[in-house]
């Protein structure tokens, strides 16, 4: 699995805004969001139980990372179509605008070393990458297991310090001198 210090990989994807399969679906590259700090999660299916949870989490918080120049995206290896399908058949799903990537050939899934080696499915995998494209922290979970949204934007809060920050430390707190 790639790690913090390694860059994320290129990429060009189709990406899910919305359920509309007119006017809902977007090429996105790495380019597609040059210079910004990115919050890149991947789950491992659509229309599953633990997923939604996470995504809806994650989509609560869509606006704090914008506040932070962070662009929040999500992905997994199923279909642009089940991704819009998904979110027009999931109550909790339909109003998010953030993008869901489709990487139904599995070469970013690959290339960032998440696939789940019995399922062929990514990992709960999460990614923050800085506006360099390398990545500053990556986590994953097993298959049955949630994460927490807002650790992750502590996190974030924390890597755009620039600072050391002791733990539990957060976004207002004091950080440490060397």
């Amino acid at each position: 699995m790639l790690t913090v210090g390694d860059k994320f990989p290129q990429f060009s994807l189709t990406a899910v805004t919305s359920s509309n399969i007119e006017s809902g679906f977007h090429a996105v590259t790495n380019d597609s969001y040059k210079g910004k700090w990115k919050v890149v999660f991947f789950w491992p299916k659509d229309f599953t139980f633990v997923c939604p949870t996470e995504i809806v989490g994650f989509g609560k918080l869509d606006g704090e990372f914008k506040d932070r120049d962070a662009v929040l995206i999500g992905g997994s290896t199923d279909s642009e179509f089940v991704h819009a399908a998904w979110r027009k058949h999931h109550a909790d799903l339909t109003s998010l605008t953030f993008p869901w990537l489709a990487d139904i050939k599995r070469e970013l899934s690959t290339e960032l070393g998440i696939l789940d080696k019995t399922e062929g499915v990514a990992l709960r995998a999460t990614f923050i990458v800085d506006p360099d494209d390398v990545i500053r922290y990556a986590a994953v979970n097993d298959l049955s297991v949630g994460r927490n949204p807002d650790e992750v934007l502590r996190t974030l809060d924390a890597l755009q310090t620039d600072e050391l920050c002791p733990c539990n430390w957060t976004k207002g707190q004091d950080t440490l001198a060397a």
